[in-house]
């Protein structure tokens, strides 16, 4: 697959993305190399990342421990210190190998430790590859609340090896598979589809998606680095999916989702929204939420979720001046970005979620 350009970096493929690794690691003059991984990375994708690593220069291996519970601050904390022991400077180079969590947090870690070192994000998981690997977005969360602590600073390359996949389950795969649907909505109608048709699909196919998943949101970022307009579009089906995800991160009763998973439902909340505030067609709707409802199980919602979810809302970084800004879409494609929604609409849209589920059950 091609290399994708962005503004500041590249992003480069399987093979090539090794190639262009050393070469890069040659070109500076790096005091020292750190890996962050977590749990399973450390077992399942530093060996072969080690494989293919050809330089005289000393390398660290820095371990957390996997899953979005420890995607705080304190885990960031723990790192600069180890950073710090283990005598990293200004010259020294970061390479996040991992999932969302790793390349989050890494990114983070290397855009303030010593007011910035450089590094190169690593994405493991389908979620990371396609949502992580552009536009620089780095930080960890506050609490259950998600992304709130953060800087927009992109890694020097991007590293993407389809290969890694082998290594996850598959509701890791559903949950990046997200993302895709998600650009496949806010941009292009046919992209969507043929997500919809995964029997269908080859590991080359799927390749090849994750490359155009990649290059949507690449045209996205760079039209809009620092999120004041189109870059908002990446957001739908996030308003609501993340208050979802917080409220079953924090809940004892509930079984914590999945980054995609919360998406998912977002999706077919803020597209019924979308439905009953902008004209978006019903047919459309349905065609949505029965594709998204054969790819993930259906979660239960009673009347109790309702009020903390919404409570949530107010905390999403999309906010101004005390409005909640959801975006939502005209059409497949044609997202409209700031749009205030009434609770009782909200609480609807998960009438029609349960209605949906309980008819796709039945």
């Amino acid at each position: 697959m091609n290399s994708i350009d962005t503004e500041t970096y590249k992003v480069h493929f399987n093979a090539k993305a090794y190639e262009e690794l050393n070469l890069y690691i040659n070109n500076y003059d790096f005091s020292k190399i750190f890996i962050l991984v977590d749990t399973n990375t450390h077992k399942y994708c530093l060996p072969k990342l080690m494989s293919h690593l050809e330089t005289p220069i000393s390398i660290e291996i820095i371990e957390i421990n996997a899953g979005e519970h420890f995607k705080t601050i304190d885990t960031c904390v723990g790192v600069w210190n180890v950073l710090s022991e283990l005598g990293a400077d200004r010259k020294s180079l970061l390479l996040n190998l991992g999932g969302g969590v790793v390349t989050d947090l890494g990114g983070f870690v290397a855009s303030t430790f010593k007011r910035g070192i450089k590094y190169i994000n690593i994405p493991t998981s389908l979620l990371a590859m396609v949502d992580a690997s552009v536009g620089g977005k780095t930080g960890v969360d506050l609490g259950v609340l998600k992304n709130q602590i953060g800087v927009i600073n992109s890694g020097d390359i991007v590293l993407v090896d389809t290969s890694y996949l082998d290594s996850l389950p598959q509701n890791h795969l559903k949950s990046g598979l997200a993302e895709m649907l998600k650009h496949g909505l806010i941009k292009d109608r046919a992209y969507f589809e043929t997500l919809t048709q995964l029997s269908n699909l080859t590991l080359n196919d799927l390749d090849n998606l994750i490359h155009e998943s990649i290059r949507i949101k690449k045209h996205i970022v760079t039209e809009d680095p620092t999120e004041n307009g189109i870059r908002k579009h990446l957001n739908f089906g996030h308003t609501l999916g993340h208050a979802i995800e917080s409220y079953f991160l924090e809940s004892e009763e509930k079984k914590e989702l999945l980054h995609g998973e919360a998406i998912a439902i977002g999706m077919v909340l803020e597209c019924y929204l979308s439905s009953e505030l902008l004209d978006f067609p019903k047919d459309d709707l349905n065609f949505i939420t029965d594709a998204i409802h054969s790819i993930y199980k259906s979660v239960d919602f009673n009347e109790m979720d309702y009020k903390p979810i919404i409570e949530l809302l107010k905390y999403d970084k999309k906010n101004e001046h005390g409005n909640v800004n959801f975006v939502l879409l005209k059409t497949i494609g044609q997202p409209k970005i700031d749009c205030l929604v009434p609770n009782d609409l909200i609480i609807d849209a998960f009438n029609f979620y349960n209605e949906k589920t309980n008819r796709t059950n039945s």
